[in-house]
């Protein structure tokens, strides 16, 4: 292969090559992250003519190379091109641009602008779901080394707070430039650690470069604005009062991410924090730490301020509460399940974001077009093995069409590709053996109440492969739990009353959906159901990473998506300027 220049991404050029392969079937060496197999809108092919037109020495033999230049935004018929194959320089977690956040075989905690060893001289083990033997090791902090990164946050956000709205973007869109130069590497690390499929994880890695990207745009613009109010608005007043109402920080925000996207979900927190004018500290799930852990170094190579950004790992037995409960903690901003209820009960008069999962329930019609339905629930159902919040967990599908829903549902799950994640493969194992036990219980208590298995069950240590449950009735508890992995229950309805009454019995309130070509009746339906959000012939799903994001009942608190977490992050300042007369000649 021939010397390589750097790709263009944004408006700068990175450090790191990349390259596009117009052959589709090369066949690289697919147990390994130097081969990343995915369709994306990121990336275009260009023309042969880009490539000899480089200033590159030579070019492999045989093969057109050519430069991916990576669009800010996506969208046009080029950048939807055909799957690819790129293919990156051999780079392993915690070596070359991140070699400072690992000591030996354990990585560092960072604090005050610098990556640092705990006192406490132990360390948390996190376990590879596809091998089931230890991947990665980070330090156990103390609760005086969280006391610590506390007053420096406190110190920090001061004058962070001070510092111009458009410097503040401006290092946020550095960051994010510098998080996509080193996808590859996190990528590496989301594989390894919580089994997520090579090419979603590159593309996790992508989108939370987007994300705060456009987070720092949003800023400048959600917090550029002013609001001027004028007394004499309001009966029996003069226009003597002129009030300024702003939007200023909150101080420390405690981030808490979950596994299952520990760089999305926690970009998703912090770039909204910084461009409010908070300081930030993390506490990174134990399966994904690592990754978050290279994440947060971006931001250290962009330059924010020492103290500012802090990122503290350990097990949540030891430090969780202490963080949560720390009278320096402005703010918390969690995802993930039922701890988010005890956080919400200690946390006093803090404001909260939460996002605690849910059980989000897919309503088929007699008239829904069963192709797109059973498309929706296999990709809805089971993508990352039904570990995501927004996944389907339940059909509740109207008696007429559901056998010829189920065959068309197995038909597609048949092609599934199941096994590692270096692989590429649409079902991975589980994040841990704890959470396969807990799915297998569920499944034995399907079996046992006479559901009836479209597939056989079957499992491998934390791989369990894609199986639906057909007749599923309430009485079993998969009707009601949230699996966390590639198994759905089908429940047959005979009345769209019952679907809804099904869903809204439910503890939780995330997300739910709705197929049906009659626009009225979804709508009808959609306005019944007690979600925060109801996806009309369109499985659940966060994205666009700026729309609403809410759950209702135990599913959480607050409103996520860009803009509602900047103004979530921010309290009102009013300054009432007063006049000693009526003055009709301002404002």
């Amino acid at each position: 292969m021939g010397a390589l220049a750097p790709p263009f991404i944004g408006d700068s050029w990175l450090a790191s090559p990349v390259y596009i392969n117009p052959n589709p079937n090369p066949n690289p060496n697919r147990n390994s992250l130097r081969a990343l197999s995915f369709a994306s809108p990121l990336f275009a092919r260009c023309s042969p003519a880009s490539a000899s037109n480089s200033n590159s020495a030579s070019w492999a033999s045989g093969e057109r190379w050519a430069w991916a230049r990576e669009r800010r935004r996506g969208g046009g018929a080029a950048a939807a091109a055909a799957a690819v194959v790129v293919v990156e320089r051999e780079r392993m977690a915690g070596t070359g641009a991140f070699d400072e956040i690992v000591d030996g075989e354990v990585f560092k905690y960072y604090a005050e602008g610098e990556w640092r060893k705990s006192n406490s001289g132990k360390s948390v083990s996190i376990i590879n779901p596809t091998t089931r033997k230890v991947q990665y090791k980070v330090q156990a902090c103390t609760q005086e080394e969280v006391n610590k990164v506390m007053e420096a946050a406190k110190a920090a956000q001061k004058a962070w707070a001070r510092t111009p709205l458009w410097k503040r973007a401006e290092l946020l869109h550095k960051a994010a430039a510098i998080l996509k130069e080193h996808r590859a590497p996190i990528a590496e690390c989301l594989v390894k650690e919580i089994a997520k499929p090579a090419k979603d994880a590159v593309s996790e890695v992508v989108r939370s470069g987007d994300l705060v990207s456009y987070t720092a745009e949003e800023g400048v613009r959600v917090l550029g604005e002013g609001k001027l109010l004028l007394s004499d608005s309001f009966p029996g007043n003069e226009r003597n009062k002129y009030c300024l109402a702003s939007k200023i920080p909150l101080g420390v925000v405690l981030a808490i991410p979950p596994f299952n996207y520990p760089v999305n979900l926690a970009v998703s927190k912090i770039a909204p924090a910084l461009i409010a004018g908070n300081a930030l500290v993390l506490k990174p799930p134990t399966q994904g730490a690592v990754a978050a852990l290279h994440m947060i170094h971006c931001f250290h190579l962009a330059g924010f301020p020492k103290g500012l950004i802090s990122c503290v790992t350990g097990k949540g037995s030891e430090i969780g509460d202490f963080l949560t409960m720390h009278p320096g903690v402005n703010c918390i901003s969690f995802t993930g399940g039922d701890t988010g209820i005890a956080i919400s009960k200690k946390a006093g008069m803090i404001p909260l974001q939460m996002e605690l999962g849910g059980k989000d329930a897919c309503i088929v019609l007699e008239d829904a077009d069963l192709d797109l339905v059973a498309a929706n629930i296999v990709k809805g159902g089971f993508s990352y093995s039904g570990q995501r919040c927004t996944a389907v967990k339940v059909v509740l599908v109207m008696e007429s069409v559901a056998d010829a829903l189920v065959e068309k549902v197995n038909a597609k799950l048949a092609k599934l590709k199941v096994g590692p994640p270096e692989e590429d493969s649409d079902i991975t194992p589980v994040v841990t053996e704890s959470s396969a036990n807990f799915i297998e219980g569920l499944v034995t208590d399907a079996k046992e109440k006479g559901a009836t298995f479209c597939q056989e069950y079957k499992r491998e240590g934390n791989l369990i492969w894609p199986l639906l449950l057909d007749h599923v009735r309430p009485d079993m508890r998969i009707a009601w739990e949230e699996p966390f992995g590639p198994v759905l229950p089908v429940i047959r309805i005979s009345s769209v009353e019952e679907g809804i009454h099904h869903c809204n019995a439910s503890n939780f309130g995330l997300q739910g959906c709705v197929f049906t070509r009659d626009i009225n009746k979804a709508i009808m339906i959609a306005d019944a159901m007690e979600t925060g959000t109801v996806q009309i012939n369109s499985a659940p799903a966060r994205g666009p990473d700026h729309f609403p994001f809410q759950g209702l009942k135990d599913s959480g608190i607050g409103s996520q998506g860009i803009t509602n977490s900047i103004n979530m992050m921010t309290k009102v300042k009013s300054t009432v300027i007063n006049l000693p007369a009526p003055s009709y000649t301002m404002g």
